[in-house]
């Protein structure tokens, strides 16, 4: 079943969780997102002669490099890598970055180093490599019993004859994204691009908090809740509270609400509820750039890469239920 297509001008693809893109910095270390400093981190790279099989044995993260270690845990961290390097007799130690690490960097260092994930704050992120530049790649899913068994974004034409396998990617919030490195640094997650924003709320409640709010259905495609649309950013923030107050207020009135921004994460979500199939794309930097429901919540999804018979990739598979 045909999902949609995506390019990658850059030949690297991100493969993610789609709801994370807010901790998407581009070429920007973290530390320069917005309220990175209620995160403050550090990165490492393992060094030394025994580097490689040091960080091999330690298994905390693919590769050499360590990604957003907390700050306050740096010191017992670095105390556990030690130990282990003389538990072990390596020759390693850990060189902190003076400014951590771009997740672009990241994706660009995984693929370099054919390391198959990274972390962004501990969520595992698949780079893939090699990707054709010059056409769209189409995403197709397979039915299984429960949603998809598994997704394919076919690279080149061709019979697969073996797979080798890639990391794993972490899904925290039922979705993936799968977009060109270079675009991500374009996506805008929660700013209201055009200043207006929507509010939009549902649940077994919802008619009577409709009928006290005064507020009309939406009917908006792959949703039947009530709310309003295209609101000035600060009204509809001032309704999201109203909503939030008065839900706090009457514990027993059951309903849920969205405050939505018209920021690129909100515009491609409205085309996912809009779909059967529950996928959807959007032009970000120079690329399409696809959101897929995972169809069976949140969990970890191994990623495969198909190769042919003279080694070149024909498809990345992420399994998704029973196709591990």
């Amino acid at each position: 079943m045909l999902l949609g297509e995506v390019t990658c001008p850059s030949g690297e693809l991100v493969l993610m969780d789609g709801g994370y893109l807010e901790l998407w910095s581009g070429g920007r270390s973290p530390d320069e997102l917005d309220g990175a400093t209620a995160l403050p981190a550090s990165d490492f790279e393992i060094v030394g002669s025994d580097a490689e099989v040091a960080a091999r044995l330690f298994d905390h993260q693919s590769g050499r490099m360590l990604y957003d270690i907390p700050q306050h845990g740096v010191d017992e961290f670095s105390r556990l890598f030690a130990q282990h390097c003389r538990a072990h007799a390596k020759d390693a130690a850990l060189r902190l970055f003076p400014q951590r690490i771009s997740h672009r960097d990241r994706a660009r260092l995984a693929i370099a180093e054919g390391n198959p994930d990274f972390l962004i704050m501990g969520v595992p992120v698949v780079p893939v490599g090699g990707v054709p530049t010059e056409r769209p790649l189409p995403v197709t899913a397979v039915p299984g019993e429960w949603g998809w068994s598994q997704l394919r974004i076919g690279l080149r034409e061709g019979a697969a004859v073996a797979t080798r396998q890639l990391g794993r990617i972490g899904v925290d919030y039922a979705r993936f994204v799968f977009a060109d490195a270079d675009a991500l640094g374009s996506w805008v997650h929660e700013y209201p691009l055009d200043g207006l924003a929507d509010v939009v709320f549902w649940g077994r409640d919802e008619e009577q908090v409709a009928a006290e709010f005064g507020a009309p259905r939406t009917g908006t495609p792959g949703e039947d809740g009530y709310g309003w649309l295209n609101l000035p950013v600060r009204d509809a923030y001032a309704r999201a509270v109203a909503l939030n107050d008065h839900r706090n207020v009457a514990p027993s009135r059951k309903f849920a609400f969205d405050f939505r921004p018209h920021s690129h994460h909100w515009q491609v979500m409205a085309g996912v509820r809009a779909s059967d199939n529950e996928a959807a794309t959007i032009e970000i930097g120079g690329a399409r750039v696809m959101m897929a429901m995972t169809s069976v919540g949140d969990g970890f999804f191994p990623v495969h890469l198909e190769v042919n018979a003279a080694g070149s990739p024909v498809a990345i598979r992420i399994s998704v239920a029973g196709d591990g």
